[in-house]
Protein backbone atom coordinates (compact mmCIF):
# COMPACT_ATOMS: atom_id res chain seq x y z
CA UNK A 1 0.00 0.00 0.00
CA UNK A 2 1.47 3.36 -1.00
CA UNK A 3 1.81 6.20 1.49
CA UNK A 4 -0.78 8.18 -0.49
CA UNK A 5 -3.18 5.31 -0.10
CA UNK A 6 -2.29 5.05 3.57
CA UNK A 7 -2.97 8.75 4.01
CA UNK A 8 -6.30 8.23 2.28
CA UNK A 9 -6.91 5.20 4.51
CA UNK A 10 -6.34 7.38 7.55
CA UNK A 11 -8.91 9.77 6.15
CA UNK A 12 -11.34 6.91 5.83
CA UNK A 13 -10.51 5.72 9.34
CA UNK A 14 -11.04 9.24 10.54
CA UNK A 15 -14.27 9.08 8.53
CA UNK A 16 -15.27 6.43 11.06
CA UNK A 17 -14.14 8.60 14.00
CA UNK A 18 -13.85 12.13 12.75
CA UNK A 19 -15.29 12.71 9.31
CA UNK A 20 -18.22 10.73 7.85
CA UNK A 21 -19.36 7.24 8.75
CA UNK A 22 -21.27 5.55 5.97
CA UNK A 23 -24.33 3.61 6.83
CA UNK A 24 -22.47 0.32 6.40
CA UNK A 25 -24.90 -2.02 8.11
CA UNK A 26 -27.73 -1.04 5.79
CA UNK A 27 -25.59 -1.72 2.74
CA UNK A 28 -24.31 -5.13 3.78
CA UNK A 29 -25.35 -8.21 1.86
CA UNK A 30 -28.59 -9.75 3.11
CA UNK A 31 -28.69 -13.49 3.88
CA UNK A 32 -30.59 -15.68 1.47
CA UNK A 33 -33.90 -16.62 3.07
CA UNK A 34 -34.83 -20.30 2.73
CA UNK A 35 -38.53 -20.87 2.09
CA UNK A 36 -38.40 -24.64 1.69
CA UNK A 37 -39.95 -26.05 4.86
CA UNK A 38 -38.02 -29.31 4.61
CA UNK A 39 -34.71 -27.48 4.41
CA UNK A 40 -35.62 -25.28 7.39
CA UNK A 41 -36.60 -28.35 9.38
CA UNK A 42 -33.26 -29.92 8.54
CA UNK A 43 -31.41 -26.84 9.82
CA UNK A 44 -33.59 -26.81 12.93
CA UNK A 45 -32.76 -30.42 13.69
CA UNK A 46 -29.06 -29.67 13.17
CA UNK A 47 -29.30 -27.05 15.92
CA UNK A 48 -31.07 -29.43 18.26
CA UNK A 49 -28.44 -32.09 17.62
CA UNK A 50 -25.68 -29.56 18.41
CA UNK A 51 -27.23 -26.75 20.51
CA UNK A 52 -23.81 -25.51 21.59
CA UNK A 53 -22.65 -25.02 17.98
CA UNK A 54 -22.73 -21.34 17.03
CA UNK A 55 -22.27 -22.17 13.35
CA UNK A 56 -25.41 -24.34 13.36
CA UNK A 57 -27.37 -21.50 14.93
CA UNK A 58 -26.08 -19.01 12.40
CA UNK A 59 -27.09 -21.25 9.52
CA UNK A 60 -30.61 -21.55 10.89
CA UNK A 61 -30.97 -17.82 11.64
CA UNK A 62 -29.71 -16.82 8.19
CA UNK A 63 -32.07 -19.28 6.56
CA UNK A 64 -35.25 -18.29 8.39
CA UNK A 65 -34.42 -14.58 8.47
CA UNK A 66 -34.37 -12.12 11.37
CA UNK A 67 -37.63 -10.56 10.27
CA UNK A 68 -39.52 -13.84 10.57
CA UNK A 69 -41.68 -13.74 13.74
CA UNK A 70 -41.24 -17.50 14.11
CA UNK A 71 -37.53 -17.01 14.81
CA UNK A 72 -37.95 -15.45 18.26
CA UNK A 73 -40.66 -17.96 19.15
CA UNK A 74 -38.33 -20.82 18.28
CA UNK A 75 -35.49 -19.38 20.33
CA UNK A 76 -37.72 -18.79 23.33
CA UNK A 77 -38.52 -22.51 23.19
CA UNK A 78 -34.87 -23.46 22.83
CA UNK A 79 -33.82 -21.21 25.72
CA UNK A 80 -36.27 -23.10 27.94
CA UNK A 81 -35.16 -26.44 26.55
CA UNK A 82 -31.42 -25.76 26.95
CA UNK A 83 -31.26 -23.47 30.02
CA UNK A 84 -27.55 -24.04 30.65
CA UNK A 85 -26.25 -23.59 27.12
CA UNK A 86 -25.22 -19.93 26.72
CA UNK A 87 -24.71 -20.23 22.96
CA UNK A 88 -28.48 -20.55 22.44
CA UNK A 89 -29.49 -17.00 23.50
CA UNK A 90 -26.16 -15.62 22.33
CA UNK A 91 -26.71 -16.76 18.74
CA UNK A 92 -29.89 -14.73 18.40
CA UNK A 93 -28.57 -11.83 20.47
CA UNK A 94 -25.47 -11.59 18.30
CA UNK A 95 -27.54 -11.74 15.10
CA UNK A 96 -29.69 -8.85 16.32
CA UNK A 97 -26.68 -6.87 17.56
CA UNK A 98 -24.84 -7.33 14.25
CA UNK A 99 -27.76 -5.67 12.46
CA UNK A 100 -28.00 -2.93 15.12
CA UNK A 101 -31.40 -4.15 16.23
CA UNK A 102 -32.87 -3.02 19.56
CA UNK A 103 -33.98 -6.62 20.09
CA UNK A 104 -30.45 -7.75 21.00
CA UNK A 105 -30.20 -6.82 24.67
CA UNK A 106 -32.51 -9.40 26.35
CA UNK A 107 -30.79 -12.32 24.64
CA UNK A 108 -27.31 -11.05 25.43
CA UNK A 109 -28.30 -10.59 29.06
CA UNK A 110 -29.60 -14.15 29.16
CA UNK A 111 -26.22 -15.27 27.80
CA UNK A 112 -24.14 -13.69 30.55
CA UNK A 113 -26.62 -14.86 33.18
CA UNK A 114 -25.82 -18.42 32.07
CA UNK A 115 -22.10 -17.81 31.57
CA UNK A 116 -20.65 -14.66 33.20
CA UNK A 117 -17.36 -15.23 31.38
CA UNK A 118 -18.91 -15.07 27.91
CA UNK A 119 -16.81 -12.13 26.73
CA UNK A 120 -18.43 -11.80 23.30
CA UNK A 121 -21.82 -11.32 24.93
CA UNK A 122 -20.43 -8.60 27.21
CA UNK A 123 -18.93 -6.99 24.10
CA UNK A 124 -22.31 -7.08 22.37
CA UNK A 125 -23.96 -5.51 25.40
CA UNK A 126 -21.32 -2.77 25.39
CA UNK A 127 -22.06 -1.81 21.79
CA UNK A 128 -25.80 -2.13 22.29
CA UNK A 129 -25.71 0.12 25.36
CA UNK A 130 -23.98 2.79 23.30
CA UNK A 131 -26.97 2.79 20.95
CA UNK A 132 -29.34 3.22 23.88
CA UNK A 133 -27.26 6.18 25.08
CA UNK A 134 -26.39 4.43 28.34
CA UNK A 135 -22.69 5.19 28.40
CA UNK A 136 -22.19 4.28 32.06
CA UNK A 137 -23.58 0.79 31.44
CA UNK A 138 -21.57 0.62 28.23
CA UNK A 139 -18.28 1.07 30.10
CA UNK A 140 -19.36 -1.42 32.75
CA UNK A 141 -20.17 -4.05 30.12
CA UNK A 142 -16.87 -3.41 28.39
CA UNK A 143 -15.02 -3.75 31.70
CA UNK A 144 -16.71 -7.16 32.09
CA UNK A 145 -15.52 -8.15 28.61
CA UNK A 146 -11.96 -7.14 29.52
CA UNK A 147 -12.16 -9.13 32.77
CA UNK A 148 -13.56 -12.16 30.95
CA UNK A 149 -10.86 -12.06 28.27
CA UNK A 150 -7.87 -9.93 29.35
CA UNK A 151 -5.87 -11.17 26.36
CA UNK A 152 -8.24 -9.49 23.92
CA UNK A 153 -6.60 -6.33 22.58
CA UNK A 154 -9.88 -5.07 21.06
CA UNK A 155 -11.64 -4.96 24.41
CA UNK A 156 -8.67 -3.31 26.12
CA UNK A 157 -8.35 -0.68 23.41
CA UNK A 158 -12.01 0.28 23.38
CA UNK A 159 -12.19 0.31 27.17
CA UNK A 160 -9.36 2.83 27.20
CA UNK A 161 -11.08 4.86 24.49
CA UNK A 162 -14.34 4.96 26.46
CA UNK A 163 -12.69 7.40 28.90
CA UNK A 164 -11.59 9.81 26.17
CA UNK A 165 -14.16 12.51 26.89
CA UNK A 166 -14.75 11.94 30.62
CA UNK A 167 -11.31 11.31 32.13
CA UNK A 168 -8.41 12.34 29.91
CA UNK A 169 -5.74 11.16 32.34
CA UNK A 170 -7.28 7.71 32.68
CA UNK A 171 -7.66 7.52 28.91
CA UNK A 172 -3.95 8.30 28.52
CA UNK A 173 -2.92 5.81 31.22
CA UNK A 174 -5.04 2.97 29.81
CA UNK A 175 -3.98 3.68 26.21
CA UNK A 176 -0.31 3.50 27.16
CA UNK A 177 -1.08 0.25 28.96
CA UNK A 178 -2.66 -1.18 25.80
CA UNK A 179 0.41 -0.19 23.78
CA UNK A 180 2.69 -1.86 26.32
CA UNK A 181 0.60 -4.99 26.83
CA UNK A 182 -0.07 -5.75 23.15
CA UNK A 183 3.20 -5.05 21.30
CA UNK A 184 2.22 -7.34 18.41
CA UNK A 185 -1.29 -6.00 17.90
CA UNK A 186 -2.60 -3.27 15.64
CA UNK A 187 -4.68 -2.15 18.62
CA UNK A 188 -1.50 -1.26 20.50
CA UNK A 189 -0.39 0.86 17.56
CA UNK A 190 -3.85 2.36 17.27
CA UNK A 191 -3.79 3.38 20.93
CA UNK A 192 -0.62 5.41 20.40
CA UNK A 193 -1.89 6.80 17.10
CA UNK A 194 -4.98 8.26 18.74
CA UNK A 195 -3.04 9.52 21.74
CA UNK A 196 -0.95 11.50 19.28
CA UNK A 197 -3.86 12.55 17.12
CA UNK A 198 -6.04 13.69 20.02
CA UNK A 199 -3.30 15.58 21.83
CA UNK A 200 -4.01 19.29 21.80
CA UNK A 201 -0.39 20.47 21.72
CA UNK A 202 2.36 19.68 19.26
CA UNK A 203 4.85 18.55 21.90
CA UNK A 204 2.58 15.72 23.03
CA UNK A 205 1.68 14.81 19.47
CA UNK A 206 5.35 14.38 18.61
CA UNK A 207 6.02 12.41 21.80
CA UNK A 208 3.32 9.81 21.19
CA UNK A 209 3.90 9.57 17.45
CA UNK A 210 7.63 9.05 17.98
CA UNK A 211 6.74 6.37 20.52
CA UNK A 212 4.50 4.83 17.87
CA UNK A 213 7.29 4.85 15.31
CA UNK A 214 9.83 3.21 17.57
CA UNK A 215 7.48 0.68 19.23
CA UNK A 216 5.52 -0.36 16.16
CA UNK A 217 7.57 -0.43 12.94
CA UNK A 218 5.59 1.34 10.19
CA UNK A 219 6.53 -1.38 7.71
CA UNK A 220 4.71 -3.93 9.88
CA UNK A 221 1.79 -2.04 11.43
CA UNK A 222 -0.72 -0.14 9.30
CA UNK A 223 -1.72 2.18 12.16
CA UNK A 224 1.92 3.14 12.60
CA UNK A 225 2.32 3.70 8.87
CA UNK A 226 -0.77 5.92 8.99
CA UNK A 227 0.59 7.78 11.99
CA UNK A 228 3.76 8.71 10.15
CA UNK A 229 1.87 11.02 7.81
CA UNK A 230 0.53 12.87 10.88
CA UNK A 231 4.02 12.92 12.42
CA UNK A 232 5.36 14.42 9.21
CA UNK A 233 2.68 17.14 9.26
CA UNK A 234 3.48 18.14 12.83
CA UNK A 235 7.18 18.33 11.99
CA UNK A 236 6.35 20.51 8.98
CA UNK A 237 4.69 22.93 11.36
CA UNK A 238 7.27 22.88 14.13
CA UNK A 239 10.63 21.99 12.56
CA UNK A 240 10.49 21.65 8.76
CA UNK A 241 14.19 20.82 8.55
CA UNK A 242 13.52 17.72 10.66
CA UNK A 243 10.57 16.91 8.42
CA UNK A 244 12.99 16.77 5.48
CA UNK A 245 15.27 14.35 7.33
CA UNK A 246 12.32 12.29 8.55
CA UNK A 247 10.82 11.92 5.06
CA UNK A 248 14.17 10.90 3.63
CA UNK A 249 14.63 8.36 6.42
CA UNK A 250 11.15 6.91 5.87
CA UNK A 251 11.92 6.42 2.20
CA UNK A 252 15.15 4.48 2.70
CA UNK A 253 13.70 1.04 3.32
CA UNK A 254 10.30 1.62 1.75
CA UNK A 255 8.96 -0.14 -1.31
CA UNK A 256 9.33 1.62 -4.64
CA UNK A 257 6.00 3.49 -4.67
CA UNK A 258 6.27 4.47 -1.01
CA UNK A 259 9.87 5.55 -1.49
CA UNK A 260 8.79 7.88 -4.32
CA UNK A 261 6.03 9.34 -2.19
CA UNK A 262 8.35 9.98 0.74
CA UNK A 263 10.91 11.48 -1.61
CA UNK A 264 8.24 13.88 -2.84
CA UNK A 265 7.25 14.74 0.73
CA UNK A 266 10.89 15.47 1.51
CA UNK A 267 10.86 17.96 -1.38
CA UNK A 268 7.68 19.62 -0.04
CA UNK A 269 9.26 19.90 3.41
CA UNK A 270 12.36 21.42 1.83
CA UNK A 271 10.23 24.06 0.10
CA UNK A 272 8.64 25.01 3.41
CA UNK A 273 11.95 25.10 5.27
CA UNK A 274 13.48 27.30 2.57
CA UNK A 275 10.43 29.59 2.46
CA UNK A 276 10.59 30.17 6.21
CA UNK A 277 14.28 31.09 6.01
CA UNK A 278 13.60 33.42 3.10
CA UNK A 279 10.95 35.22 5.13
CA UNK A 280 13.39 35.56 8.02
CA UNK A 281 15.75 37.19 5.51
CA UNK A 282 12.94 39.53 4.36
CA UNK A 283 12.89 37.90 0.93
CA UNK A 284 9.13 37.66 0.85
CA UNK A 285 8.64 37.41 -2.92
CA UNK A 286 11.07 34.51 -3.16
CA UNK A 287 9.38 32.89 -0.16
CA UNK A 288 5.96 33.19 -1.78
CA UNK A 289 7.25 31.72 -5.03
CA UNK A 290 8.65 28.79 -3.07
CA UNK A 291 5.45 28.26 -1.09
CA UNK A 292 3.45 28.19 -4.32
CA UNK A 293 5.39 25.07 -5.26
CA UNK A 294 4.16 23.15 -2.23
CA UNK A 295 1.68 20.43 -3.18
CA UNK A 296 0.33 18.34 -0.31
CA UNK A 297 -2.52 15.87 -0.06
CA UNK A 298 -5.83 17.58 0.70
CA UNK A 299 -5.95 15.41 3.83
CA UNK A 300 -2.65 16.73 5.16
CA UNK A 301 -3.03 18.43 8.52
CA UNK A 302 -0.46 21.05 7.53
CA UNK A 303 -2.65 22.67 4.88
CA UNK A 304 -4.15 25.23 7.26
CA UNK A 305 -0.67 26.25 8.33
CA UNK A 306 0.28 26.56 4.66
CA UNK A 307 -2.58 29.03 4.17
CA UNK A 308 -1.22 31.14 7.04
CA UNK A 309 2.34 30.96 5.71
CA UNK A 310 1.25 32.16 2.28
CA UNK A 311 -0.71 35.03 3.80
CA UNK A 312 2.31 35.94 5.90
CA UNK A 313 4.54 35.94 2.83
CA UNK A 314 2.06 38.10 0.89
CA UNK A 315 1.94 40.54 3.80
CA UNK A 316 5.73 40.73 3.90
CA UNK A 317 5.75 41.77 0.24
CA UNK A 318 3.97 44.90 1.42
CA UNK A 319 0.55 43.88 0.12
CA UNK A 320 -1.34 43.45 3.38
CA UNK A 321 -4.67 43.90 1.58
CA UNK A 322 -3.95 40.88 -0.63
CA UNK A 323 -2.94 38.84 2.42
CA UNK A 324 -6.17 39.86 4.16
CA UNK A 325 -8.29 39.01 1.11
CA UNK A 326 -6.61 35.65 0.50
CA UNK A 327 -7.16 34.63 4.09
CA UNK A 328 -10.76 35.88 4.05
CA UNK A 329 -11.44 33.71 0.99
CA UNK A 330 -10.34 30.60 2.89
CA UNK A 331 -11.90 31.62 6.21
CA UNK A 332 -15.48 31.80 4.94
CA UNK A 333 -15.18 28.20 3.72
CA UNK A 334 -13.13 26.85 6.63
CA UNK A 335 -13.57 29.13 9.66
CA UNK A 336 -11.00 28.54 12.37
CA UNK A 337 -9.80 30.52 15.34
CA UNK A 338 -6.27 30.72 13.97
CA UNK A 339 -7.52 32.15 10.67
CA UNK A 340 -9.67 34.69 12.51
CA UNK A 341 -6.75 35.76 14.70
CA UNK A 342 -4.63 36.38 11.61
CA UNK A 343 -7.47 38.27 9.90
CA UNK A 344 -7.81 40.63 12.84
CA UNK A 345 -4.03 41.20 12.88
CA UNK A 346 -3.99 42.07 9.18
CA UNK A 347 -7.09 44.19 9.72
CA UNK A 348 -5.24 46.31 12.28
CA UNK A 349 -2.43 46.89 9.77
CA UNK A 350 -5.07 48.05 7.28
CA UNK A 351 -6.56 50.47 9.80
CA UNK A 352 -9.64 48.35 10.47
CA UNK A 353 -11.04 47.92 13.95
CA UNK A 354 -12.58 44.68 15.19
CA UNK A 355 -16.12 45.61 14.16
CA UNK A 356 -14.98 46.41 10.61
CA UNK A 357 -13.15 43.09 10.26
CA UNK A 358 -16.23 41.29 11.54
CA UNK A 359 -18.31 43.24 9.07
CA UNK A 360 -16.06 42.09 6.24
CA UNK A 361 -16.40 38.49 7.43
CA UNK A 362 -20.20 38.71 7.53
CA UNK A 363 -20.30 40.35 4.12
CA UNK A 364 -18.20 37.53 2.66
CA UNK A 365 -20.34 34.89 4.34
CA UNK A 366 -23.49 36.53 3.03
CA UNK A 367 -22.08 36.61 -0.50
CA UNK A 368 -21.59 32.83 -0.39
CA UNK A 369 -24.83 32.00 1.43
CA UNK A 370 -27.62 30.02 -0.21
CA UNK A 371 -31.14 29.46 1.04
CA UNK A 372 -31.18 26.14 2.88
CA UNK A 373 -33.33 23.47 1.25
CA UNK A 374 -36.53 23.23 3.30
CA UNK A 375 -37.63 20.09 5.09
CA UNK A 376 -40.61 18.85 7.06
CA UNK A 377 -39.86 15.83 9.26
CA UNK A 378 -41.57 13.83 11.98
CA UNK A 379 -40.82 14.60 15.61
CA UNK A 380 -39.88 11.87 18.09
CA UNK A 381 -41.14 13.86 21.05
CA UNK A 382 -44.67 15.14 20.78
CA UNK A 383 -47.07 14.88 17.88
CA UNK A 384 -46.74 16.03 14.31
CA UNK A 385 -43.88 17.36 12.23
CA UNK A 386 -41.25 20.06 12.38
CA UNK A 387 -40.22 22.18 9.41
CA UNK A 388 -37.09 24.17 8.80
CA UNK A 389 -39.25 27.30 8.70
CA UNK A 390 -40.27 26.67 12.32
CA UNK A 391 -36.74 27.65 13.35
CA UNK A 392 -36.70 31.00 11.60
CA UNK A 393 -35.05 33.56 13.82
CA UNK A 394 -32.67 30.96 15.26
CA UNK A 395 -29.23 29.74 14.28
CA UNK A 396 -29.49 26.01 13.57
CA UNK A 397 -26.77 23.46 14.23
CA UNK A 398 -27.94 20.51 12.15
CA UNK A 399 -26.38 17.06 12.26
CA UNK A 400 -27.31 13.81 10.54
CA UNK A 401 -26.90 10.77 12.78
CA UNK A 402 -28.28 7.37 13.76
CA UNK A 403 -28.02 5.49 17.08
CA UNK A 404 -25.61 2.90 15.69
CA UNK A 405 -23.19 5.56 14.43
CA UNK A 406 -20.05 5.46 16.59
CA UNK A 407 -18.50 8.62 15.08
CA UNK A 408 -21.75 10.48 15.78
CA UNK A 409 -21.65 9.43 19.41
CA UNK A 410 -18.00 10.47 19.51
CA UNK A 411 -18.83 13.97 18.26
CA UNK A 412 -21.89 14.64 20.44
CA UNK A 413 -19.95 15.47 23.64
CA UNK A 414 -18.02 18.18 21.80
CA UNK A 415 -21.23 19.66 20.39
CA UNK A 416 -22.68 19.65 23.90
CA UNK A 417 -19.62 21.41 25.33
CA UNK A 418 -20.33 24.29 22.96
CA UNK A 419 -24.13 24.30 22.82
CA UNK A 420 -24.51 24.45 26.62
CA UNK A 421 -22.86 27.87 26.48
CA UNK A 422 -25.89 29.27 24.63
CA UNK A 423 -28.67 28.72 27.10
CA UNK A 424 -31.50 31.21 26.44
CA UNK A 425 -29.89 32.20 23.13
CA UNK A 426 -31.58 31.76 19.73
CA UNK A 427 -29.73 28.55 18.88
CA UNK A 428 -31.43 25.30 17.88
CA UNK A 429 -29.55 22.00 17.88
CA UNK A 430 -31.21 19.44 15.59
CA UNK A 431 -30.32 15.82 14.85
CA UNK A 432 -31.89 13.99 11.90
CA UNK A 433 -31.89 10.20 12.34
CA UNK A 434 -31.23 8.65 8.93
CA UNK A 435 -32.05 5.05 9.96
CA UNK A 436 -35.72 4.64 10.80
CA UNK A 437 -35.09 0.95 11.53
CA UNK A 438 -33.41 2.17 14.72
CA UNK A 439 -36.33 4.32 15.88
CA UNK A 440 -36.78 2.22 19.03
CA UNK A 441 -33.38 3.42 20.21
CA UNK A 442 -33.97 7.14 19.69
CA UNK A 443 -36.16 8.27 22.60
CA UNK A 444 -34.30 6.10 25.18
CA UNK A 445 -31.01 7.36 23.72
CA UNK A 446 -32.06 10.98 24.20
CA UNK A 447 -33.39 10.43 27.72
CA UNK A 448 -30.43 8.37 28.93
CA UNK A 449 -27.57 10.21 27.24
CA UNK A 450 -28.76 13.64 28.31
CA UNK A 451 -27.87 15.11 24.92
CA UNK A 452 -29.86 18.21 24.10
CA UNK A 453 -30.51 18.06 20.36
CA UNK A 454 -34.02 17.80 18.97
CA UNK A 455 -34.32 14.45 17.17
CA UNK A 456 -36.23 14.25 13.89
CA UNK A 457 -36.85 11.25 11.65
CA UNK A 458 -35.53 11.40 8.10
CA UNK A 459 -37.59 10.40 5.07
CA UNK A 460 -35.86 8.18 2.55
CA UNK A 461 -35.74 9.57 -0.95
CA UNK A 462 -36.66 13.14 -0.06
CA UNK A 463 -35.02 15.99 -1.94
CA UNK A 464 -32.32 17.38 0.36
CA UNK A 465 -30.67 19.90 -1.94
CA UNK A 466 -27.83 21.70 -0.21
CA UNK A 467 -28.57 19.88 3.05
CA UNK A 468 -27.75 16.53 1.47
CA UNK A 469 -25.88 14.19 3.80
CA UNK A 470 -25.14 11.79 0.90
CA UNK A 471 -26.55 8.87 2.92
CA UNK A 472 -23.80 9.28 5.50
CA UNK A 473 -23.43 10.29 9.10
CA UNK A 474 -22.23 12.30 10.81
CA UNK A 475 -22.72 15.23 8.44
CA UNK A 476 -23.03 18.74 9.82
CA UNK A 477 -24.46 22.09 8.73
CA UNK A 478 -25.08 25.51 10.27
CA UNK A 479 -28.00 27.64 9.05
CA UNK A 480 -28.42 31.30 9.93
CA UNK A 481 -31.47 33.00 11.40
CA UNK A 482 -32.83 33.86 7.97
CA UNK A 483 -32.72 30.26 6.79
CA UNK A 484 -29.52 30.48 4.74
CA UNK A 485 -26.93 27.72 4.74
CA UNK A 486 -23.64 29.22 5.88
CA UNK A 487 -21.33 26.40 7.00
CA UNK A 488 -21.21 22.75 6.01
CA UNK A 489 -19.05 19.62 5.90
CA UNK A 490 -17.17 20.25 9.14
CA UNK A 491 -16.32 17.99 12.09
CA UNK A 492 -15.80 18.91 15.72
CA UNK A 493 -13.42 17.17 18.13
CA UNK A 494 -11.45 17.96 21.26
CA UNK A 495 -9.06 20.28 19.44
CA UNK A 496 -11.52 22.52 17.57
CA UNK A 497 -14.56 23.11 19.78
CA UNK A 498 -13.61 26.79 19.62
CA UNK A 499 -14.15 26.72 15.87
CA UNK A 500 -17.77 25.65 16.34
CA UNK A 501 -18.26 28.42 18.89
CA UNK A 502 -16.73 30.84 16.43
CA UNK A 503 -19.22 29.87 13.70
CA UNK A 504 -22.20 30.19 16.03
CA UNK A 505 -21.00 33.49 17.50
CA UNK A 506 -20.58 34.99 14.05
CA UNK A 507 -24.16 34.23 13.09
CA UNK A 508 -25.69 35.24 16.41
CA UNK A 509 -23.66 38.42 16.30
CA UNK A 510 -24.78 39.12 12.75
CA UNK A 511 -28.42 39.17 13.83
CA UNK A 512 -27.63 41.38 16.80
Amino acid sequence: MSIKLKIFRVALIVVLISTQATQIFAQSAKPVIVTDKAELEKLKLAVEANPDSLSKHKAYINAIGLANPELAKQYDLWIKKYPKIAVVPFALGQAYEDTESPKAKPYLLKTVAIDPKYSEAWSGLWIDAERWGDFKASREYLAKAVAADPSNANYAFYYATSFGTIDVEKYRELSLSVAKKFPDSERGAQALYWLGSKSTNDQDKLKYLEMLRTSYPPAKFSWSASGMSLYFSVLLKTEPEKAVVFAADMGKDAKEKEAKTWANLAIQAQYIAVAKKLMEQNKANEALTTLDKVKLSKYDNFNKNLVLLKAQAIDKTGNTKAAYDSLMHVFVKTPTMMFQKALYAYGVKLGKDASQVKGDILKSLDANAKEATPFTLKKYFGEGNTSLSDYKGKVILLTYWFPGCGPCRGEFPHFEDVVKQYKNKPLEYVGINIVSEQNDYVIPFMKTSGYSFTPLEDVKGRVKGNLDNRNAAPMNFIIDQSGHLIFSNFRISEDNEDDLKLMIDLLLGAQA
